[in-house]
């Protein structure tokens, strides 16, 4: 059986969204870098992951360095955006069924957060 860092990473590298309602907690909690309130729930969840699937995980998208433990996971990340270098983290962690109940994205620097923060509300106006 995969594990819940392998089913997530399975997620990126094939791009396909729909796989994420799988993997998604039905009570899981996103924590966004730039806005203020949490989002709760899978299909909420589901959303704003897709829309990153979007925005960050272009091809130039690699994951640089990963750090585990029990049931939680912090990966590190690099990729470009508009000639603008992004780098962050995704801070997770999943229950004893391995669905991901928490997800948090951390960015730097300024430029790469504000070209981030740009291209996902036209993603997500767009998406509703």
């Amino acid at each position: 059986m995969d594990t819940p860092l392998e089913r997530w990473h399975e997620v990126v590298q094939s791009r396909n969204p729909a796989l994420l309602t799988q993997i998604l907690a039905e009570d899981a909690t996103f924590h966004s870098p730039v806005l203020f309130r949490p989002q709760q729930g899978r299909d909420l969840v589901a959303l704003y992951l897709t829309g990153a699937m979007h925005v960050i995980a272009n091809p130039t998208f690699r994951y640089v360095r990963e750090v585990t433990a029990d049931n939680n996971a912090v990966l590190e990340f690099e990729t470009m955006i508009d000639d603008v270098h992004v780098n962050g983290v995704d801070i997770i962690t999943w229950d004893e069924h391995g669905l991901i109940t928490d997800f948090k994205v951390m960015l730097r620097p300024l430029r790469a957060l504000t070209t981030v923060q740009e291209h996902m509300a036209a993603l997500l106006q767009q998406m509703s």
